[in-house]
């Protein structure tokens, strides 16, 4: 099947993914799939900036609002996810479109990952609630004490790859990183990677825009209808986190809302970083898109 292809557009938080995504998806006539690892709960919204409802008539999406967040997912959940959808929309396309930024799903998606036994719940429970409780400073302590080898090797800024470590090592006795031996599986279809990059202080900017229009969408309404699951993984995300400390008087709503923009620019400089990794990925402005694709394609 390698005349099938899937055009896989990736890049930080608030750099255009969405609107190219759909511009590529309309010129191939054909779907796109979500890659990202929040917009798939349905219970989710203005916090993590799903396409919206015009959006999504324009073009077939998957991956939004397809789970729950009481769901267990993992990555390689959406690996297998991902390749059966992937395979359906073959079935009627020669191209399909990825978009997202959570770089761990698009691995999964073109290398596969290695399989690592499952997690008890009790383990999963005690460590987000530590976390929601002590922050990303306890994290960063229990994984320096537990697998010093992600420690050194890791992310250790990101409290999402340090909870699964600190599951996997409890659990199963050994480090994620070394069960992750980074095997690339081959894939039936030809994968093209796109990222899209904005100079810094556009991108910085377009971030605090989007933080100033959630916040009038209603977010911080939306965090108190969420206010009781936010022991669950699926809230440990930016835009909840800080307003839950708000609820709980731990801090001012100006604060918090002060403190998603900042942690929103850090959370996509991480993501550049991840990126930026990535031999396979041809960088280019949103706007030149298209253009760069059919040089490639």
């Amino acid at each position: 099947m390698k005349n099938k292809t899937c055009i896989i557009i990736c890049g930080a938080t608030a750099s255009g993914k969405t609107a190219a995504a759909i511009e590529v998806a309309k010129f191939y006539n054909t779907e796109i799939i979500s890659a990202d690892s929040r917009q798939c709960f349905k219970e989710l919204g203005i916090a993590v900036a799903k396409p919206n409802a015009v959006e999504l008539n324009i073009v077939p999406h998957h991956f939004i609002n397809s789970h729950s967040i009481q769901d267990n997912f993992t990555a390689a959940d959406y690996e297998s996810y991902a390749l059966q959808t992937v395979e359906n929309i073959f079935a009627k396309k020669d191209t399909a479109v990825m978009v997202g930024g959570t770089g761990l799903y698009i691995k999964a998606f073109t290398n596969g990952l290695d399989a690592i036994p499952p997690i008890a719940e009790s383990i999963k429970n005690e460590i987000v609630k530590n976390y929601t409780d002590f922050g990303i400073v306890w994290l960063q302590e229990k994984i320096q004490q537990e697998d010093i080898l992600f420690f050194e090797k890791g992310e250790t800024q990101n409290p999402h790859r340090l909870i699964r470590a600190l599951e996997v090592i409890r659990g199963t006795g050994k480090s994620i990183l070394v069960q992750q031996q980074n095997i690339k599986k081959e894939r039936s279809f030809n994968i093209i990677k796109i990222g899209l990059e904005l100079e810094r202080d556009l991108l910085y900017n377009n971030i605090n825009n989007r933080v100033d229009a959630m916040v009038a969408a209603g977010l911080l309404q939306e965090a108190k209808d969420l206010y009781q699951y936010r022991n669950l993984n699926a809230l440990q995300t930016v835009g909840y986190r800080e307003l839950f400390d708000a609820i709980d008087n731990k801090t001012t709503t100006d604060k918090a809302i002060e403190l998603i923009k900042q942690n929103t620019r850090h959370y996509a400089k991480r993501q550049m970083t991840w990126f930026k990794k990535d031999a396979e990925i041809l960088w280019v402005k949103p706007h030149n898109i298209l253009e760069e694709i059919q040089k490639l394609y």
